[in-house]
C-alpha cells in the first residue's frame, strides 16, 4: 500500500496520483506538481489515501509544493493569455487557409509550452503554422488533434435533458456505449433521440443499463408462454419493466382476454444475467420441474398414441439433461469470472475467425495479383521475343539480300574479266597470224 493524493488539472479531467511527501494536503487544495508536460497547477480531488501498488503507474512523482497566492495569480494570468493565444492562432489558420477547427488553447504553468487543440476530417500539414506560432510566442508549440467527443468535453453545453453535459460535468473517462443498451431500455432507436451533442450515442445510456438488465431478467419475453397462479395459461403481450407488470392473453372458455399480473404471480423460465451466478434456489427448481411436467403432459396429450415411444425417449433425455444442468448450476454455480472468460473466449474466437478470413482473403488477392502479374510478364516477354524475332529476321533478310547482291556482282565481274581475257587472246592470235602471213610473202 502506498500513500497518494488524487490531482485533477481541468474540469472533469482524469485524476492522477502523486506522492504527498510530508505536506498536509486535504481535498480542495491547490498544489504544484511535475508532469510529463512540465510544471502544472492542479486541484486535489482526493486527500491522502492508501492504494495498492499495482494501481500506481511508476515512478510516482512527488508534490513540489502547496500553491501560494502568487501561484494562483499566475494561473489566472495564464487563463487570460490562453484567450489571446486562441485569437492569434485562429488568425494564422485563416491566413494559411487550413481546413481545421481550433477548439482550445492551453498554457503550461511555467509557460514552457503552448498547446492548441483542434479537430479536422483528415491529416493536416501544419508545419508552417507551427513556425508562425513559434515566431509569435517564442516558446514550444504543440498542436494536438482530438475527436468530436473530446471537443464536446472541452467546450461543454446543455444536453436534451436540459442539464449540463455529463462528459463536461463529472465523467473522467468515456464509457463504451452500444445500441444494445438502448434496446435493453426499450428506447426509440431513432438516432436523433439517442444521440448527444457530439453526434455519438449518449453516455447516459450506460447509467441505468445494469438496472434494466436486472429488471428484464425477472420478466418473461414478449411472446413467451406463462402460467398464472390461478391455473391459467397464456401468451405474454407486453411488459412494464419499471412496475414489473405483465399483460397476458389468456383463454377463458372460448374467449380470449387480456389480464395484467405482477411478475410474482407468474411461472416461467427466467433469464439469467451475465454478471451474476446462474444458481437456482430450491423453490425455483421445484417450479421449473412442475412446468416441465406440465409441458410433457401437454405434449403427450397433443401427440396421441402414434410414436409415443420415440417421443418419450426424447423427452426423458431432454428432462435428464435439464435436471443435470440445473443441478450443476445449483451446486457449483457459474461465477462471474467464468462468464467473463467464456465471453472472452467467444470474442477471441470471433476475432480469430475474422482474422483468418481476412488472411485468406488477403492470400487469395495476393495469389490473384501474382497470377495476373505473371501472365502480364509472360505476355510482355512473348511480345518482346516476337518483336526481336521479327527484327532478327529483317536483319537476316537484309544480310541475305546483301550477300546475294554481292554474289551477283562478283559473277558479273568474273564474266567481264573472262570476256576481257578471251578478247585479248583473240587479238593476240590475229596479230600472230598477220605477222606469219607477212613473213610468208
Amino acid at each position: 500500500m502506498t500513500k497518494v493524493i488524487g490531482v485533477r488539472f481541468r474540469t472533469a479531467g482524469k485524476i492522477y496520483f502523486f506522492d504527498p511527501l510530508n505536506f498536509e494536503i486535504k481535498r480542495g487544495d491547490h498544489v504544484i506538481v511535475e508532469t510529463a508536460r512540465g510544471i502544472e497547477f492542479g486541484t486535489v480531488m482526493t486527500g491522502v489515501t492508501e492504494v495498492e501498488d499495482d494501481k500506481i503507474v511508476q515512478p510516482l512523482k512527488p508534490v513540489l509544493r502547496l500553491a501560494t497566492e502568487r501561484d494562483v495569480e499566475q494561473e489566472a494570468n495564464n487563463k487570460l493569455k490562453e484567450k489571446e493565444a486562441f485569437k492569434i492562432c485562429l488568425e494564422k489558420i485563416h491566413a494559411r487557409e487550413l481546413d481545421m477547427k481550433l477548439i482550445d488553447a492551453e498554457y503550461t504553468f511555467d509557460n514552457n509550452k503552448v498547446l492548441f487543440y483542434f479537430t479536422a476530417d483528415g491529416r493536416i500539414d501544419f508545419r508552417e503554422l507551427v513556425k508562425d506560432l513559434a515566431a509569435v510566442f517564442k516558446t514550444r508549440i504543440e498542436l494536438r488533434q482530438i475527436g468530436v467527443r473530446d471537443e464536446t468535453k472541452i467546450v461543454g453545453g446543455i444536453g436534451i435533458c436540459g442539464r449540463p453535459l455529463c462528459c463536461h460535468s463529472y465523467l473522467a473517462d468515456f464509457i463504451p456505449v452500444s445500441i444494445k443498451m438502448a434496446k435493453e431500455q426499450n428506447l426509440s432507436l431513432n438516432p436523433t433521440k439517442i444521440s448527444g451533442v457530439c453526434g455519438r450515442l449518449m453516455c447516459c445510456l450506460k447509467n441505468e443499463e445494469e438496472t434494466y438488465e436486472e429488471l428484464n431478467r425477472r420478466l418473461p419475453g414478449i411472446g413467451d408462454f406463462v402460467t398464472t397462479d390461478d391455473g391459467l395459461k397464456g401468451e405474454v403481450q407486453s411488459v412494464n419493466v419499471l412496475r414489473q407488470l405483465v399483460k397476458v392473453v389468456v383463454e377463458e372458455g372460448d374467449e380470449k382476454e387480456i389480464k395484467e399480473y405482477p411478475v410474482e404471480r407468474l411461472q416461467f423460465r427466467k433469464r439469467h444475467g451475465k454478471k451474476e451466478k446462474l444458481s437456482l434456489s430450491k423453490e425455483e427448481l421445484e417450479e421449473l420441474e412442475k412446468l416441465e411436467e406440465e409441458e410433457i403432459q401437454e405434449i403427450q396429450e397433443a401427440s396421441g398414441k402414434q410414436g409415443n415411444a420415440g417421443q418419450e425417449n426424447k423427452r426423458n433425455k431432454y428432462q435428464e439433461n435439464e435436471q443435470r444442468r440445473e443441478k450443476e448450476h445449483s451446486e457449483n454455480g457459474v461465477t462471474q469470472e467464468a462468464e467473463q472468460r467464456r465471453d472472452g473466449r467467444s470474442s477471441q474466437g470471433n476475432e480469430r475467425r475474422r482474422e483468418h478470413r481476412h488472411y485468406q482473403g488477403g492470400e487469395q488477392r495476393r495469389e490473384n495479383r501474382a497470377s495476373q502479374n505473371g501472365e502480364r510478364r509472360k505476355e510482355n516477354r512473348d511480345r518482346q521475343r516476337g518483336e526481336s524475332a521479327k527484327e532478327y529476321n529483317r536483319e537476316v533478310g537484309k544480310d541475305n539480300a546483301g550477300s546475294q547482291e554481292r554474289e551477283q556482282r562478283r559473277e558479273r565481274q568474273d564474266n567481264r574479266n573472262h570476256r576481257f581475257r578471251h578478247n585479248r587472246r583473240g587479238d593476240g592470235r590475229q596479230k600472230q597470224e598477220g605477222q606469219a602471213g607477212q613473213n610468208a610473202d
